[in-house]
């Protein structure tokens, strides 16, 4: 993976994170869903990136809500390592969603 924003580092920075809380990943899927939306109003993403993004999303509000509900901390690591194989996937098909969001958080 090259050194420029894209969603697999966006995922990874949260793998890297000690001490994960639902409140963080609350966050960041509500950071995640209106920074997909402003681009997409503002057409610097396509609706089909905007819509396999929402899958990021939205298996980051599931995992916040499991996180709630208790589950051990390497589930979570888990979860999020198959979120990071998605957003692998998403990367390779919309190179330009990445640093958009990446931007968007400036």
């Amino acid at each position: 993976m090259s050194s420029r924003e894209t969603m697999h580092n966006y995922i990874n920075n949260l793998i890297g994170q000690e001490n994960i809380t639902s409140e963080t990943i609350k966050n960041e899927a509500l950071f995640l869903q209106e920074t997909l939306e402003n681009l997409r109003i503002n057409g610097a993403i396509s609706n089909d990136a905007y819509l396999d993004a929402g899958s990021i999303e939205g298996g980051l509000s599931v995992i916040a809500n499991m996180i709630e509900l208790g589950i051990p901390s390497d589930e979570v690591q888990e979860l999020l390592r198959q979120l990071l194989a998605r957003a692998g996937r998403i990367d390779e098909a919309h190179p330009t969603l990445g640093p958009a969001v990446a931007a968007s958080r400036q």
